[in-house]
């Protein structure tokens, strides 16, 4: 396996294929690098260099109980790209990792940045506050982190049912897909999972997106019953300067695995524009 040792000794796995153009792939709460797998073939296919870790706790990296913070999970990533030396590069988060790509971005990017995408992800802040009055309520983040501290087999089977649409009318179940999504949850490390609801949901990404001065694309399912559109990927894209919003009707939080081909022929426009 490729990994790196981090500054406190954590070792993170990662993934790196092909040559071209690096693409950096950042993936979701409590999931692994094999999430993007259909992007990473796709553009591996189209001359890409592509590139995925396992957050600390997640996958296969270290079972760590440190550092759970976007502020290190992005430091975690600046020492990979440091490493790989990837110039030229665009950052494609989705959920949690589109928090990772921005505060990464804001704080790191640099000139080794010249694009980043944000799908169906968090910013700029996913839980309800007195400054976010309409932001998932926080019975549900403890709903959610109830869920993978005491029953988390059967929680993480339950939770892909909203997270890819199944429950709507007439949508077709991929129990591949369910099954795939479980089998990366129960990789990593409970108590990682646990302490990453903190992160996705109180995290506030409002300053950091304002800094961010690179084209970036919004990408978002109009029909997310994860992240709802309406508070997160449509207010993210007003506070970039060099936003563009690409909205789904009818589309779920987990599109980038249920509708494959449409997201990665946009994502193949945005890059080559």
């Amino acid at each position: 396996m490729s990994s790196i040792t981090v500054k406190d000794g954590t070792e993170i796995y990662y993934k790196d294929w092909g040559t071209g153009q690096p693409l950096f792939f950042h993936h979701g709460w409590p999931l692994s690098a094999d999430d993007w797998d259909s992007q990473m073939m796709f553009f591996l296919e189209h001359g890409f260099r592509v590139i995925a870790h396992d957050r600390r706790g997640h996958g296969r990296s270290s079972q760590t109980f440190l550092g759970h913070d976007m502020d290190t999970y992005a430091a975690d990533v600046a020492e990979l790209v440091e490493i790989l030396d990837l110039k030229n590069s665009i950052h494609i988060g989705h959920s949690t990792g589109g928090g990772e790509v921005t505060r990464y971005v804001a704080r790191h990017g640099g000139t080794r940045v010249v694009k980043a995408v944000l799908i169906s992800s968090i910013p700029p802040i996913f839980m309800q506050t007195a400054t976010n009055p309409d932001g998932v309520p926080k019975e549900v983040v403890d709903g959610l982190r109830n869920g993978t501290a005491y029953n988390r087999a059967q929680f993480y089977e339950d939770i892909t049912i909203p997270f890819y649409g199944f429950n709507r009318p007439g949508a077709k179940v991929s129990e591949g897909i369910r099954q795939n999504w479980w089998r990366q949850g129960m990789m990593g490390a409970a108590t990682a999972h646990y302490q990453c609801i903190k992160v996705l949901s109180e995290t506030d990404f409002h300053d950091d997106l304002k800094l961010i001065d690179i084209p970036v694309l919004v990408m978002h399912g109009e029909d997310d019953q994860i992240c709802p559109f309406p508070t997160t990927g449509a207010r993210s894209v007003k506070l970039l300067k060099q936003g563009t919003l690409k909205s789904y009707p009818g589309l779920p939080h987990g599109m980038p695995a249920t509708h494959a081909d449409q997201i990665n022929a946009d994502l193949l426009e945005f890059i080559r524009a």
